[in-house]
C-alpha cells in the first residue's frame, strides 16, 4: 500500500517529525514500511536508518515555480514553441515541445499566467525521452537554431510519474520563486498490511493509527 506523506497531513499534525522518523514508528507499530519514495524532497544523508530509499531530489535554488506569460511560435520548427516565463528573479525564452501548451501560442500576454515547474541551467533531473530513470544535467545547447539553457518540466523529469506528454501546470496562486520542493515536494511510504491490520488499509485509517503513536 503506497501512502503519500502529504495526505496523512491532511489528518493528523506531523510536525518535528522527519519522514525517517515516521517509518521507524509505523514500522515499530506492525506496518512494516517496505520503501520510502522521495519526490523532490532531500533524501536522508545515510543509509544508517534500514529502510530502502529512492527517488530524486529538487535542488531548491534550480527548480522553482515559475511563470510563463506568453507563448510565441518557433521560427524553425512547427512543433516547438518559446515560451516569455519568469523564475522571480529574471525573464528568460524557454524552449519546449510540450503539446498542453501549443493552444496558447501566438495569442500574445497571457491574461492569466501559466504556473510551471521551471529547472534552471544545472539542475539535475530525469531524462523525459529514455526508458526508466536516466539522470541528467541541463546544459546550454542550440535546438533548431535557438539557444536552450533550461527548461519547464513534465512528471516523468522529476521523478513524480512516467507521464510526458506535457508540462506540469500548477495553481494559479503558486509562487513565483518559490523552490518546487518547498511548493510540492513529497514522499511516498510503501507499507506492508499485515491480516490482522486490515483497520489500516486506507489512507484515513493510517492517519489514526499515526496520531496514536505520536500522541
Amino acid at each position: 500500500m503506497k501512502v503519500p506523506v502529504s495526505w496523512l497531513k491532511d489528518f493528523v499534525d506531523l510536525s518535528g517529525l522527519s519522514v525517517v522518523e515516521l517509518a521507524h514508528k509505523l514500522t515499530m507499530a506492525g506496518m512494516e514500511v517496505e520503501e520510502i519514495r522521495f519526490v523532490g524532497l532531500p533524501l536522508p544523508e545515510s543509509d544508517e536508518h534500514g529502510f530502502r530509499v529512492s527517488g530524486l531530489s529538487w535542488d531548491a535554488d534550480k527548480i522553482v515555480v515559475a511563470q510563463i506569460d506568453e507563448v510565441f511560435p518557433h521560427p524553425n520548427a512547427d512543433r516547438l514553441v518559446l515560451c516569455r516565463l519568469n523564475d522571480g528573479l529574471q525573464e528568460h525564452t524557454v524552449l519546449t515541445g510540450a503539446p498542453n501548451l501549443f493552444e496558447y501560442k501566438g495569442l500574445g500576454p497571457l491574461p492569466r499566467p501559466l504556473k510551471v515547474a521551471y529547472a534552471r541551467e544545472g539542475a539535475r533531473i530525469y531524462d523525459g525521452h529514455q526508458p526508466g530513470q536516466v539522470l541528467t544535467t541541463l546544459k546550454r545547447a542550440k535546438i533548431r537554431g535557438v539557444e536552450s539553457y533550461s527548461m519547464v518540466c513534465s512528471e516523468k523529469e522529476l521523478g513524480i510519474s512516467e507521464e510526458h506528454e506535457g508540462i506540469i501546470l500548477l495553481e494559479e496562486d503558486a509562487p513565483t520563486g518559490m523552490p518546487l520542493a518547498e511548493y510540492m515536494g513529497d514522499a511516498v511510504l510503501e507499507l506492508k498490511i499485515n491480516p490482522n491490520m486490515a483497520r489500516n488499509t486506507s489512507v484515513l485509517g493510517v492517519a489514526r493509527e499515526v496520531a496514536a503513536l505520536t500522541g
